[in-house]
């Protein structure tokens, strides 16, 4: 499973840098089911990979002048508030039984495993739907929307502190759509976001749990990997079309966590 779970980890960072959006969706599912990683601990871990992995990433997108700071500052300041203060308080906070009722007690672990799994099939949605607006945003003046960037941001970072996902699939239509950012653009400007809120995210974690850290640096490797081959092949597949064959995976992937997680354990 090991083995696998490398592999995976190669495709977590092709995906980010094919498509952009949604491949760190696959990273919490990768730490629980292919390295037997607790999933409060796999969300934490998940937000350093991640953040590490959309870094590097950026570097293309900057010396080609893909990254609009102003908006990355603007969008990324509440959302980074929102996780690191998801990190630090709500998790902690969370009991590790929230309920019981009859047989059935859903605990801390369950409840975050079906958080991710709803989100997983929204971002799938976000994935498969066609996007008929990108056309029309991308040749706007750019302006900012102020109250509804403020609140889009702090949602992300309140699911991105909760599921340890970057939440691109979110940013990126927010980014053309709020911010008039042609699509390019707003994937680079994502990328910086996604970086900064996931790496405060981690480091303002309030948990006490003991981090591996060689465990941490190896997966972020494979991944740092997969978004170098993600970039470049980005150069010769239009990542636009793969996007909602990745949706419907990430859909699969979805229903299959809620359906172990309900009723195969």
């Amino acid at each position: 499973m090991e083995y696998i779970g490398y592999f995976a980890s190669i495709l977590i960072g092709v995906a980010l840098g094919l498509i952009g959006g949604g491949g760190s969706i696959l990273t919490v599912p990768v730490l629980v089911y292919l390295f037997a990683v607790e999933p409060v601990l796999a969300t934490a871990y998940s937000l350093f990979i991640v953040g590490l992995t959309s870094a590097v990433g950026t570097v293309g997108y900057f010396k080609k002048g893909l990254v609009n700071i102003k908006t990355a500052i603007v969008f990324g300041i509440p959302s980074i508030i929102a996780v690191f203060t998801t990190r630090a308080f709500i998790v902690p906070a969370i009991p590790k039984e929230i309920f019981s009722t009859g047989s059935f007690t859903l605990t801390k672990d369950l409840f975050l495993m079906l958080l991710f799994a709803v989100i997983m099939v929204i971002a799938s949605y976000t994935m498969i739907k066609k996007d008929k607006k990108n056309t029309i945003e991308e040749a706007g003046e750019q302006k900012f929307n102020y109250p509804l960037i403020l609140i889009e941001g702090a949602i992300v970072g309140i699911i991105t502190g909760l599921v340890g996902a970057g939440g691109g699939f979110l940013i990126i239509p927010a980014l053309v759509i709020l911010s008039k950012l042609p699509m390019k653009e707003a994937v680079g400007t994502s990328l910086v976001i996604i970086a900064a809120k996931s790496l405060i995210g981690f480091f303002g974690e309030g948990g006490e749990s003991i981090i591996d850290w060689q465990f941490l640096f190896t997966i972020s490797g494979f991944a740092i990997v997969g978004i170098f081959i993600g970039t470049a092949l980005s150069k010769k597949i239009d990542g636009a079309k793969l996007k909602p064959a990745f949706g419907w995976f990430v859909l699969v992937m979805g229903i299959y966590i809620i359906t172990k997680e309900l009723f195969l354990k």
